[in-house]
Formats: structure tokens, C-alpha cells, sequence
């Protein structure tokens, strides 16, 4: 396979993984790049940061799809705040919980019971009993567990 190829295939995994279309895909890249320090790695960071992949990672839902959809129904509220844009950036100290309304629904409770066995990340802080969490801190490079070369799509956009 070419170097272009691999280049490519790296991105459409990261894309894939986290459920980002192309051009929000660009655009964050393009934040990413204008921060300081590794563009690959902002890169990353700020994916993880997305309040559908946050409430993944929590336990809150199987996959992140599922995740997505809840914050899209309005199931999610953050500070106490109905947010339904799976695409918002959550940051530092960010209370991120379920809405009372659906902590009742028997497939938020079934939800927890599958993923109850899953590991959280260091950088988040979560109760299941009460289906609530806390971000801690940003997550670094080293926290984010995705199987994603970013160095090979840096070298892509970087053409």
C-alpha cells in the first residue's frame, strides 16, 4: 500500500471511530493546529473531548452511537444545562450527568449493568449509581486509548 494510502486509511479510522464527517473532521484539525504543542495530539485530545465520546467513556452508553442519540434526544445535561450537541467540547470541572427524567428508563439501567465491568478513564470521575460524572482534567495523549496513528494524518492534511 502507498504512503498516501495508509495516510488515508489512518484518517477514515480516526473519522470512523469517532463519528465525525469529513469537513468537522478538517475543521478539527485546523483548531488543533493552531494550538500550541503537537498538532497530533491536540488533535486527539480535542476528539476525546466531544460530550458524545465523554459520556461513551463515563459508562453511560454501549457505544458511541448510542451516546450520540441520547445527547441528541436530550437525555445529557452538563453544569446542570441541557446540552444536545454531541459535538460540544467539554472541559476541565464539567458535571456531566443524566436527566432525571430518563435515570428511571429501564435501558439507562441496563446500559450501566453492561458497562458497569468497563474501565473509566483516569481523567473523568463517575457515580453509576446516580449516572453522574465529573472531568477531572483534559485527557493527554497517553489517557486516550484508540488504536490511531495521528502522526499519519498530520502528514495527510500537512500535503
Amino acid at each position: 500500500m502507498s504512503e498516501y494510502g495508509l495516510q488515508l486509511r489512518e484518517k477514515q479510522k480516526a473519522k470512523f471511530i469517532y463519528g465525525v464527517l469529513e469537513k468537522p473532521f478538517r475543521n478539527y484539525y485546523a483548531k488543533a493546529s493552531r494550538q500550541s504543542g503537537m498538532v497530533g495530539e491536540n488533535l486527539m485530545i480535542l476528539l476525546e473531548r466531544r460530550l458524545d465520546n465523554v459520556v461513551f467513556r463515563m459508562g453511560f452508553g454501549r457505544t458511541r452511537r448510542e451516546t450520540r442519540q441520547m445527547v441528541d434526544h436530550k437525555s445529557i445535561l452538563v453544569n446542570g444545562k441541557c446540552v444536545n450537541i454531541p459535538s460540544y467540547l467539554v472541559k476541565a470541572g464539567d458535571v456531566i450527568e443524566v436527566k432525571e427524567k430518563c435515570k428511571g428508563n429501564a435501558r439507562f439501567k441496563d446500559v450501566v449493568e453492561t458497562t458497569a465491568g468497563r474501565l473509566t478513564p483516569a481523567w473523568v470521575d463517575v457515580d453509576h449509581e446516580n449516572l453522574r460524572g465529573t472531568v477531572k482534567e483534559l485527557p493527554t495523549r497517553d489517557e486516550i486509548d484508540v488504536p490511531v496513528n495521528e502522526m499519519l494524518i498530520v502528514e495527510l492534511y500537512s500535503k
